[in-house]
């Protein structure tokens, strides 16, 4: 197959796994013991659950987007095929 039938180039899909990692460690940081009926844990409230991680998604969600628009410089596929190069 030709690099042209792709819709992403090499470093697209690498900064695709690069935010996906990094909005499944927000995920884990939100995730922890909750309040059960007998029992209160304060540490639902902590700021690593309502403050950090949710940014640290929110920053993941935005590379992932950013991955998908970026277009690398050297990137030749407005070429038309039908017409020669002159070299």
């Amino acid at each position: 197959m030709d690099k042209r039938d792709f819709a992403f180039g090499r470093l697209n899909y690498i900064l695709l796994a690069v935010g996906m990692a990094v909005v499944v460690i927000g995920f884990l940081l939100m995730s922890g013991n909750g309040s059960t009926d007998t029992a209160y844990d304060p540490d639902i409230f902590s700021a690593r659950r309502i403050k950090v991680a949710p940014v640290v998604c929110l920053l993941g969600f935005v590379s992932m987007i950013y991955a998908v628009v970026y277009r690398s410089k050297n990137d030749n596929t407005l070429v038309d095929e039908n017409k020669e190069v002159e070299a």
